[in-house]
């Protein structure tokens, strides 16, 4: 990148003109003068407070309140402004919000979780399956979420692998060390982690790469599934829930097939959207002296502005690792149940949902035509 696509990516990030400066000069060893930085800026129209139309707000959040937006804050709002491209003041959005949605605005400022009320007529009423899995990882010093996946399974060792594998080859190499749950779902991370470490010469290579406890010490993660429930999760929870209750899903092969094609990729869509906001928002200041303050993108890629490093250590032998992991294919479902969505649509001028409204329908209309078939 040259010297203005560097400037630019570090406006994006949030970074003010000191951290910009300061990231070009030890990074990049680019020198230049703070009123030069502000003078390329404006030359190209980048500018902070160069406010979007207030009725395009309104309208995005109107369209945000339809789904799982309806849980965010006004901050968590404002963000997902900002990488939508709608760039608002944060006082607006608050405004916006009380006024559109007023009785969740309550409940957000009592700092309640919405749940539904749940009913079971007896034993053996329902049961209770899952057809969708999500599984995460986060940064410890940054806080940055590596990756956030939806799939037909949380554990699967294999899958969990192959998760951890894309990150190593997307980040260039492996972390220092690798500390997670005491589940087998973890074992292929174990091995490729210390196969990775097996030749290095610190302190922490080789089996001391990996540590593995229980899950109330894996604080990191373990604290950001609350997040993550309470920005966007819940919505599905209870989405899905009642969807159930009203016997829509009964937990056999064909549900959870039907299940996955019609909200894997609208849940790992929205998956995207909350790691993509959380990425790139403001991580306040606390008591502890030895945890960083900032933005979680920032942190993660110019550590030097808080007096750290890249710890990243280069990979080799990733083919091999490859080869002990699976990997996610574009198909969300039963390869044979989606063929066969495939054709039933097809006859049936029925489309692929592609978002939260058009998910649902799927769902009741693809049974419809299976008890047709088998009739």
């Amino acid at each position: 990148m040259d010297h203005f696509d560097l400037i630019s990516f570090y406006f994006h990030l949030g970074m003010n003109y000191n951290d910009i400066l300061q990231s070009l000069a030890v990074k990049h060893s680019v020198i230049i003068s703070k009123r030069h930085l502000i003078r390329l800026l404006k030359m190209h129209g980048l500018k902070r407070k160069q406010y979007a139309d207030i009725g395009q707000v309104v309208d995005f959040i109107k369209q945000e309140l339809e789904g799982p937006g309806r849980l965010h804050g006004y901050r968590w709002m404002h963000a997902k402004c900002l990488q939508s491209g709608i760039n608002a003041k944060k006082e607006d959005v608050r405004l916006i919000l009380a006024n559109l949605d007023p009785n969740f605005s309550a409940m957000r400022r009592a700092r309640r979780l919405i749940r539904r009320r749940y009913f079971a007529q007896g034993p053996n009423y329902i049961w209770h399956p899952s057809g969708i899995f999500i599984n995460g990882c986060i940064g410890g010093f940054s806080r940055k979420i590596i990756w956030l996946k939806a799939a037909y399974t949380s554990s699967d060792p294999h899958v969990i692998g192959g998760y951890f594998v894309e990150a190593v080859e997307q980040t260039g190499g492996c972390p220092r060390i690798i500390r997670t749950n005491l589940g087998s779902e973890n074992v292929v991370v174990r091995d490729i982690q210390t196969f990775l470490r097996r030749h290095d010469n610190d302190n922490r290579s080789g089996d001391r790469s990996y540590i593995a406890g229980t899950s109330t010490s894996n604080q990191r993660i373990e604290s950001w599934w609350g997040i993550l429930r309470k920005e966007g999760m819940e919505y599905w929870i209870q989405f899905l829930g009642e969807m159930k209750d009203e016997g829509l899903f009964v937990g056999d092969f064909l549900d959870k097939s039907l299940v996955q094609l019609s909200f894997r990729n609208v849940i790992q869509e929205h998956l995207d959207k909350i790691k993509a906001v959380w990425n790139t928002h403001r991580i306040r200041p606390t008591k502890n002296c030895n945890v960083p303050s900032g933005i979680p993108d920032v942190m993660y890629t110019v550590p030097q502005l808080w007096g750290s490093e890249d710890c990243v250590v280069p990979h080799s032998d990733l083919g091999a690792c490859k080869q002990a992991c699976k990997f996610l294919s574009t198909i969300p479902c039963d390869e044979d149940v989606f063929d066969l969505c495939n054709m039933i649509m097809l006859e049936s001028g029925l489309t692929f949902p592609t978002n939260i409204p058009q998910a649902p329908s799927s769902l009741t209309e693809l049974p419809e035509q299976f008890a047709n078939i088998t009739a």
